[in-house]
């Protein structure tokens, strides 16, 4: 590990599977073939949106493990976020696993968080198996950090939605062929926006600092990626996000991707793209893995955006800072399992 918090594992860390579940209209969108489970409402069986989302990570889980062909057992420790307060979504949905489980809050960047430290344990071999789980619910989130649903509330053009979806991935230090390089630590970049629908205004320079500081320290150029893929800064964050980094880089491109775009088609009505935890989380667990082992990608750097905010803190007029993590993968030449 280096000043500027890049470090390499020194045992070989591999990703071990991944599931993905999802609301309808993420069904509807270009990732839908992708999941392993597609919601047919935003409530489904259950009776309160909140509980939807914990069956969402409830059934993602069970779909890795099961794919995987694991039991609890099998796994040395549960990693785990979302977007409701106190955790409360993952918690009730860890209580049902007999694993040791430890839970994460770094907003829409949790994911990477947890893939990051799930890597940082197997690396440094305290444990051989990790699952990482992420999730967001829309309506969950929309009562939590805006308006009541029943409002109908107009949102701005600039605004995201808020993705119904979460991911859950095994992480091993059993070969596979996609490998787990590398990963960087963000910093809390604060570049004072305020408005609570400007997420991906928020986050870009979160996501610039980061993407930055790992080049730096691997001694690469975007060029020597496939694919550098950013959690949900949404079309907005992404256009900001490539004119910071055009000041910094000369090789600035199409390769420069965002989750948050790739979710919805253009006429889906979610203006921006897509956000929240479960918008990173199931795409890198369910489409990506599947596109770097059918060689579609082989080097790729995953960058988790978070904006740091809450009621709270929006209530009382205050700024959003951000976070960004990265997480390096590349294909190691060998047949999924």
């Amino acid at each position: 590990m280096n000043g500027r918090a890049t470090f390499h594992f020194q045992i070989p860390v591999y990703f071990g599977g991944g599931a993905a579940v999802a609301g309808p209209k993420e069904g509807q969108g270009p990732m839908g073939p992708f999941f392993d489970l597609i919601y047919d409402s935003l409530q489904s069986a259950e009776d309160s949106w909140e509980k939807t989302e914990t069956a969402m990570q409830r059934d993602a889980l069970a779909k890795l493990l099961e794919k995987a062909a694991l039991t609890d057992g099998s796994v040395d420790l549960l990693l785990g976020g979302d977007l409701i307060n106190q955790l409360t979504v993952t918690n009730f949905a860890a209580v049902e696993r007999d694993i040791p489980f430890l839970g994460l809050y770094n907003a829409c960047a949790t994911m990477a968080e947890g893939l990051l430290l799930a890597s940082s344990l197997i690396g440094a071999g305290f444990i051989a198996d990790a699952a990482v789980v992420a999730s967001s619910h829309n309506a969950t989130s929309e009562r939590q950090f805006r308006f009541p649903t029943e409002l109908g509330n107009q949102r701005p053009s600039w605004s995201q939605w808020t993705v119904t979806a979460a991911g859950a991935a095994l992480l091993t230090n059993r070969p596979g062929p996609v490998r787990l390089i590398s990963g960087t630590v963000g910093r809390v970049v604060d570049y004072g926006v305020k408005d609570a629908n400007d997420m991906g205004a928020a986050m870009a320079p979160a996501a610039a600092d980061t993407i930055l500081r790992h080049l730096r320290a691997e001694k690469a150029s975007p060029a020597d990626y496939d694919l550098i893929l950013t959690g949900d800064l949404g079309r907005r964050g992404r256009r900001l996000l490539l004119a910071l980094l055009e000041k910094e880089l000369a090789d600035v491109d199409e390769r420069f991707q965002d989750c948050g775009v790739w979710m919805f088609k253009e006429n889906q009505d979610v203006y921006a793209g897509g956000s929240g935890a479960g918008c990173s989380a199931s795409v890198w667990s369910g489409y990506l893995p599947r596109a770097m082992i059918r060689g579609q990608y082989r080097r790729v750097l995953l960058v988790g955006t978070g904006a740091l905010l809450s009621a709270v803190s929006v209530g009382q007029g205050a700024s959003i800072p951000a976070i960004a993590h990265a997480v390096e993968l590349r294909t190691e030449g060998k047949e999924a399992r």
